[in-house]
């Protein structure tokens, strides 16, 4: 056991030699704890009071490793923005190793913007304060909204000046805890090279690690490709029933544990619009906020691609053919798994073959008028009540709401559930409160002049985002007019 609490017990690097390079993090000057999420550590079963401190920045910074860690660097390709590049890998990251937490479950401890790898391709390795702590900020409350995601160990200021385009910044490094960091990036990186072997290894290690009640199944291999659509037809179904547009659907941001990885120019939408893009670099709307589920079905055909001399190697066409049928059943499984969490944010509870069409019509009517998607169907709860006003009063117009109002009236009535049942259904998926862009951004803006008030308070409010709360009303409510349109970037 380590001086910082850490009982190591690392797979990736013990169980997967070649496909990692063993690695340190870079000496920094000063490192010093920005936030510290003192719930997590102790999830993981770390010392808080250990690592609140000095010694536990030099850890989170990468400065330092810990007894028993052993930081690599892992190998990965991926398709960026539909182009396919065959190395990539952590180039500003590092897997610290591998816990056991409370609960018995096997987490990756990672730094983001811990300095240069051998996979860093000419970049710095370095990241700077404000994605940090966008990052942190998008991943907890993601988290808080029941959705699966990498989560926010510690934010850490590492005392450098890091050159950017608009001038230098105050570096930083994000640690960061996942079920696990394989991608289906992981999967091209030796199915590209034609490495067999290696990749029955990874999808074996992946299977033990992640879908363990396959293992003994002669077709393990179609049902690892089964398991991993499904887990990402859920987590997509569950990004568009709240809004969040991630932003760069790549390849290497896929995980095979059905997380979301890689905060950097995602964001959520005001006002309803499927075409919304907010990331600088997306100019054709590839990854727009209703491209979604259409991309991650692309992204698992990809992973199928990589699979196919696992699944059938003495018949390639009957590969194919098994690989396509699991693919082809993306639009379903996204379907039931997104008209499942419509119904129950419209305060369904039986399922009739209309209700996607209601829901639809909801979404047709936010569209004409780019209502503010968070506000109208948190305001639904006082509507199923008999009180509609607050809805109403979202929409310029509110014709076409007052159509599609009774409709939805009508079907709910068809239900035998009690009112107060119903709408505290409701307000259990329906948040007040999302990280607002214009909130991001300020909060953001005042931590990078050293002012951390407003990250500390927007980060404690998104903590329980289902709970209404006096004093709390401009966090639920959308940008001012003077905001303007909003991008976000990168930050690498």
């Amino acid at each position: 056991m380590s001086i910082a609490g850490f009982h190591f017990d690392n797979s990736y690097a013990r169980e997967l030699e070649g496909f990692y390079v063993p690695w340190k993090g870079a000496e920094v000057p000063a490192p010093r704890i920005i936030r510290f999420n003192r719930s997590l550590v102790l999830e993981l079963g770390l010392d808080p009071e250990v690592l609140d401190t000095d010694a536990g920045a030099a850890i989170f910074a990468g400065h330092d490793a810990p007894e028993g860690a052993e930081p690599l660097a892992m190998a990965y390709a991926g398709h960026q923005f539909g182009g396919f590049s065959p190395q990539l890998g952590d180039g500003r990251a590092l897997l610290l190793g591998e816990v056991i937490d409370s609960h018995g479950k096997r987490r990756d401890i990672h730094l983001k913007g811990s300095g240069r790898t051998p996979f860093s391709r000419g970049g710095d390795g370095k990241a700077v304060v404000g994605p940090v702590l966008r990052e942190y900020i998008i991943g907890e409350a993601m988290h808080a909204l029941g959705v699966p995601t990498t989560r926010a160990l510690a934010a850490v200021s590492t005392g450098e000046e890091i050159m950017r385009q608009d001038g230098p910044a105050p570096g930083a490094v994000l640690a960061r805890v996942a079920s696990s960091h394989l991608r289906v990036g992981t999967f091209q990186f030796f199915a590209a090279r034609g490495e067999t072997d290696r990749l029955r290894q990874l999808a074996d290690y992946a299977i033990a690690r992640h879908y363990p009640e396959l293992a003994d199944k002669p077709d393990r291999y179609l049902g690892l490709l089964k398991a991993v659509r499904d887990r990402q037809a859920a987590l997509i179904a569950q990004w568009m029933l709240l809004g969040f547009v991630h932003g760069v659907m790549n390849t290497d941001n896929m995980t095979i544990s059905g997380e979301t990885i890689d905060y950097g120019p995602c964001a959520f939408i005001d006002g309803y619009d499927p075409a919304t893009v907010f990331s600088s670099i997306d100019q054709y709307g590839r990854y727009a906020y209703g491209n979604q589920p259409q991309i991650a079905q692309w992204n698992l055909a990809r992973l199928a691609e990589t699979m196919l001399d696992l699944i059938n190697p003495n018949d390639s066409d009957d590969a194919v053919r098994q690989a396509g049928e699991v693919i082809d059943g993306f639009p379903l499984a996204y379907e039931r798994a997104w008209l499942a969490g419509m119904r129950t944010k419209l305060g369904l509870v039986k399922e009739e073959p209309e209700d996607r069409e209601l829901a639809t019509g909801l979404l047709a009517v936010l569209e004409t008028q780019a209502a503010d998607y968070t506000r109208v169907f948190r305001s639904l709860a006082k509507a199923a009540s008999g009180d509609a006003a607050q809805a109403r009063a979202l929409f310029a117009n509110p014709a076409g709401f007052d159509v599609w109002l009774p409709l939805w009236q009508a079907r709910f009535a068809r239900e035998d559930v009690a009112a107060e049942d119903r709408i505290a259904a409701m307000n259990r998926v329906n948040p007040v409160y999302i990280p607002r862009n214009h909130m991001v951004e300020a909060a953001l803006g005042s931590a990078t002049k050293g002012d951390l008030a407003p990250f500390e308070r927007l980060v404690d409010v998104l903590a329980d985002p289902f709970t209404e709360r006096a004093g709390l009303e401009v966090f639920a409510l959308g940008a001012p007019s003077d905001f303007g349109p909003y991008t976000t970037y990168c930050g690498t």
